[in-house]
């Protein structure tokens, strides 16, 4: 399942991106990923959702799928097909956050992810409905986007109780 998602975002994003646009959306491109990898930097001992493998591949490759392929073509499909009014905007948003969320249910239903430390779907509905407005605040104003990343990270890691010492701090080496 990981490994036809990240084929048919390959082939939608060769198909559907405007790839002439590729420098004006790189920084956005790599935001996603830095965030992803923030989340596994903060919770590696303490996750809150685990892609599951039913082929033997390890999370970590899996997740990494996500992080640099998966994630990129997302933002490069969102960005370049935003449309200019209102109501198609919200459109825009409402269908990728539910193309985002109906592949998560199928995945949870086929037991492809599995949530702990009190994550849930709907945790997932709330973040999703939130990404992508972030994605469109990032390409506009990054230095807000960064901002309001910061709040919404230590929002959730106060909220799910992430553990001072699985975030990495003060840690010997």
């Amino acid at each position: 399942m990981h490994i036809f998602i990240t084929i048919w975002a390959v082939a939608a994003a060769w198909r559907w991106a405007d790839w002439s646009r590729f420098r004006e959306f790189h920084a956005t491109m790599i935001y996603m990923p830095a965030m992803d990898l923030l989340y596994f930097y903060f919770t590696n001992d303490y996750p809150l959702w685990t892609v599951q493998s039913h082929l033997g591949l390890p999370y970590t490759g899996i997740a990494l799928l996500y992080t640099f392929i998966v994630f990129p073509c997302t933002v490069i499909l969102f960005l370049s097909n935003y449309p200019d009014t209102v109501r198609k905007q919200i459109l825009h948003v409402g269908k990728c956050v539910m193309i985002y969320v109906g592949i998560e249910w199928i995945w949870l239903l086929l037991r492809f992810i599995k949530y702990d430390n009190g994550w849930s779907l709907g945790w997932s509905f709330l973040f999703v409905i939130v990404m992508f407005p972030m994605l469109l605040l990032h390409y506009k104003r990054p230095f807000p986007a960064y901002i309001a990343s910061l709040i919404i990270i230590i929002f959730l890691i106060y909220w799910f109780n992430v553990p001072w010492d699985s975030l990495h701090v003060n840690k010997e080496t």
